[in-house]
């Protein structure tokens, strides 16, 4: 017999079965550390990493972090970013008298200044140099806007240029030797002389090749050798890639995929050949082998909108490199798959300014501790060690 829809007992009914709908909702629904299998890695966050700066330097936001066979950590950030509350000046101000007319920064307090957008820290967070600042009536020499950074087996570091379409090759101590592409120049993603928004490097120190997640304006891969000499390129699914493509990223909540990559962002590669990258804006990272065949894509957080979710992929250190972390900018925070199956099996970080929170995190690089170092771009401007804990 049931009650009278609008009678109390019917109220206190319905309110109990909600309560106990809720409660058996959530106490069937794993939570994220039941979810975690029990190796699966976890970190803490070393609120003594880095040192401070000298001459009163600051980082703008971080575009690219890697760590080289020296245990250093290299930080590309751009200094452009930093406002004149930041920077305690005023950089344009017209003078008076003989000066009138003409621009001059005007100095509004001691600190701060911008630090050179190519840093090497060393592995206690010391500054080693800082170079790759130049004239701005020549750019020929300096990674103008560098985003994305990798430090070869050779020991020359290569640098993106996202937003001035090359990619440069320098000695430790920044004097160039390569570039590929050309400023302010590009060509679609057909072309095989001329890149896009070159975002992540890596090169495989067994075969001298140079692979580059050539993203924001292109949609590709491009390959070329360590001298510079084009070799191949391939887009999503290993396919010829379509610039024409168009694809709202809002149907991705009811399982569509782009055909074409959205935004090739970050790219790393395997001990066992596998070549791994980040789509951002397509919340996924697709595998290839060298060659540029499709092997397998895993879809992270596919409801989210504006920059999406796979920013950088990074590999765990140890031989079989278990582990595959993909930094995600717009949740704020690091996922953490197991290679073999692309399964998620962890996360850490949320949005926020304090320890171990990101705002944006973009540029991340792991050293053979399996520690990470994570970089924030936006207003985030900052790079934080997460230790690897020890079971």
């Amino acid at each position: 017999i049931l009650p009278r829809m609008n009678s109390p007992s019917t109220k206190l009914l319905s309110a109990a079965a909600l309560t106990a709908i809720v409660l058996f909702s959530f106490a069937g629904r794993p939570s994220a550390d039941q979810a975690k299998p029990s190796n699966a890695p976890a970190f803490k966050v070393d609120p003594n990493w880095p040192q401070e700066m000298p001459n009163h330097w600051i980082m703008g936001a971080v575009t690219g972090v890697f760590v080289d066979a020296k245990q250093h950590v290299w930080v590309t950030h751009l200094p452009e970013t930093l406002t004149e509350e930041e920077l305690y000046e005023e950089p344009w101000k017209v003078g008076t008298g003989p000066e009138a007319g003409k621009p001059k920064p005007v100095q509004l307090g001691t600190c701060c200044k911008a630090a050179p957008p190519v840093l090497e820290f060393d592995q206690q967070g010391k500054l080693v140099r800082g170079w790759g600042q130049g004239s701005y009536n020549n750019m020929t020499d300096w990674p103008r806007e560098p985003h994305g950074i990798f430090v070869d087996h050779q020991d020359n570091v290569w640098i993106g240029s996202y937003n001035r379409h090359r990619v440069m090759k320098f000695t430790r101590d920044g004097k160039l030797l390569l570039t590929l592409g050309e400023y302010e120049k590009t060509g679609g993603s057909a072309d095989t002389h001329l890149l896009g928004g070159p975002s992540g490097i890596w090169v495989d120190p067994s075969s001298n090749e140079v692979f580059i997640s050539d993203g924001y304006r292109n949609r590709r891969v491009i390959v070329f050798d360590i001298t510079g000499k084009y070799l191949r390129h391939w887009g999503a699914y290993g396919k010829v890639p379509d610039d024409t493509t168009k694809f709202d990223p809002k149907s991705m909540m009811s399982g569509e995929l782009p055909t074409q990559f959205s935004t090739p962002h970050g790219i790393t590669g395997s001990k066992d050949g596998k070549i791994y990258v980040a789509d951002r804006r397509g919340n996924r990272v697709q595998v290839f082998d060298h060659q540029g065949k499709f092997l397998a894509e895993k879809v992270i957080a596919p409801a989210t909108l504006s920059s999406g979710s796979a920013f950088v992929p990074v590999l765990s250190p140890d031989a079989q490199q278990t582990w595959l972390y993909v930094a995600d900018g717009t949740n704020h925070k690091v996922w953490i798959l197991r290679r073999s199956d692309l399964e998620i099996v962890g996360e850490f970080g949320r949005g926020g300014r304090q320890l171990g929170q990101f705002l944006r995190a973009h540029g991340m690089s792991v050293d053979k501790q399996g520690n990470l170092y994570v970089g924030e771009a936006s207003t985030g401007r900052r790079v934080q060690r997460f230790l690897l804990q020890k079971r």
